[in-house]
């Protein structure tokens, strides 16, 4: 069970911060069952009640500071996604975003990355379904590593970037 205070991982919204704990008596919730309160982390005005026991919805705690570094340090190795077909191609960046695991975000992103660059080698542009979800798996690494390593959103791209380009001329 989570703490009051404790920064979380909640499904789609990212990470939020548990306000509550509390058995409301709120019409369209379940009388007697104890649900957190969360407010979106990066929105100050929204606030998600959710089942304390809620096994549709990934929950967890982000990580923490050494765990973020060494998942940038191990981002070179982390593999893509294996496609099959475009017809599937939706189904496992939906999955992959629905995991709220930081290396499912990362095998998307580093596909996706891959797959532009394909494209443009052949005069192509990215695909709107491409754009929507590379822009989601980045919303959702970058919010979760900002947090520990004290790097604002908007400068994590650039940070990674660094640091793995430094990894690779480090091992090479």
């Amino acid at each position: 069970m989570f703490e009051i205070g404790d920064l979380i991982i909640y499904g789609n919204n990212g990470v939020c911060k548990v306000i509550g704990v509390s058995s409301p008596q709120v019409s369209g919730l379940s009388e007697g069952q104890l649900y957190y309160e969360l407010q979106p982390y990066f929105q100050k005005d929204g606030r998600i009640m959710t089942p304390v026991e809620n096994q549709k919805v990934p929950m967890r705690k982000i990580i923490t500071e050494s765990e973020a570094r060494q998942l940038i340090k191990d981002m070179p190795q982390i593999d893509l996604l294996m496609v099959e077909n475009d017809k599937t191609r939706e189904v496992q960046y939906k999955e992959c975003i629905r995991s709220a695991d930081c290396r499912e975000w990362i095998r998307i992103i580093k596909t996706l990355h891959a797959r532009k660059v394909e494209r443009q080698r052949q005069g192509k542009r990215m695909t709107a379904t491409d754009e929507r979800y590379l822009k989601q798996a980045q919303d959702c690494l970058y919010s979760e590593l900002s947090i520990p390593l004290g790097i604002p959103k908007d400068k994590m791209e650039s940070y990674i970037e660094y640091c793995v380009s430094g990894t690779a001329a480090a091992t090479a």
